[in-house]
């Protein structure tokens, strides 16, 4: 299908995303005496601009499954975020249709709470009715896996290993057609077969004409994911095309 049949859900012109990183440091020795007395003197605080994304320019579309690679640091997370809306663009712009949804922070889950009630309120969250939640949520915690080795759904979350927080979340954010998810990581949790479920579960998704942007570490997921790909480097777009080209690219740049 030609670009000009198809329908924009994400459009970036020339974005540039710039946050700042507070840090403290206190004058003084670093004798024990010294120590103590840095807990009652004044503190310097030093302010670092960081230039994370450097404008970047794209236009994702119905249907789409498109995976964000790069190096550690080069501004993959934080583009997903400027997406989602929670990072200011400092210049340019970033247009969406809908309200994107990056995986998990729509559901802001507690840890004190058991995973099946930040289940129903995750989906509430969401948006989604009472009804919807009573008819979801087995199929949520059963999707999730983290009953599989016992009645986990039933204990707070503050005893979940970190794998099933995050396989829960997926769980959640997915149960619901959304017009732009956002998912970072999220699919390198769990074993393979969760990985299975929920690359089946992102195609789902873009059938019903979602758009999918996905961040990974995991060359594999994206290629069984994704028939896009964007490698930023250093917060510029190196290269925008079909998975397996791009991919290519950055394995040879990768090896130098």
């Amino acid at each position: 299908m030609a670009d000009n049949d198809r329908i924009p859900t994400v459009i970036a012109d020339n974005a540039h995303v710039i946050y700042k990183v507070h840090s403290s440091a206190t004058a003084g020795q670093t004798s024990p005496l010294a120590s103590f007395k840095r807990l009652v003197t004044s503190k310097t605080v030093n302010v670092r601009e960081v230039h994370a994304v450097k404008g970047v320019s794209f236009v994702a579309y119905r249907g789409e499954a498109i995976g964000l690679i790069g190096s550690n640091g080069s501004g993959k997370s934080t583009l997903l975020r400027a997406v989602a809306g929670l990072l200011p663009v400092a210049h340019g712009k970033i247009y969406a249709a809908g309200q994107p949804s990056l995986l998990g922070v729509n559901a802001a889950l507690m840890n004190e709470l058991p995973g099946e009630r930040n289940v129903e309120l995750g989906c509430l969250a969401m948006g989604m009715s009472p009804a919807e939640v009573k008819a979801k949520k087995d199929e949520i915690i059963a999707f999730s896996g983290i009953n599989d080795r016992g009645d986990f759904a039933s204990l707070p979350m503050r005893t979940y290993s970190s794998g099933m927080a995050a396989r829960l979340r997926f769980s959640i954010s997915a149960a619901k057609q959304h017009d732009v998810l956002l998912i970072d990581e999220a699919l390198a949790t769990g074993d393979a077969k969760f990985r299975r479920r929920s690359e089946a579960r992102v195609r789902e998704l873009r059938a019903n004409a979602g758009t999918v942007f996905l961040v990974s570490h995991s060359e594999q997921s994206i290629r069984d994911t994704c028939e896009r790909c964007i490698w930023l480097e250093s917060g510029l777009i190196r290269a925008d095309g079909p998975t397996a080209d791009v991919l290519r690219e950055y394995e040879a740049f990768s090896r130098k």
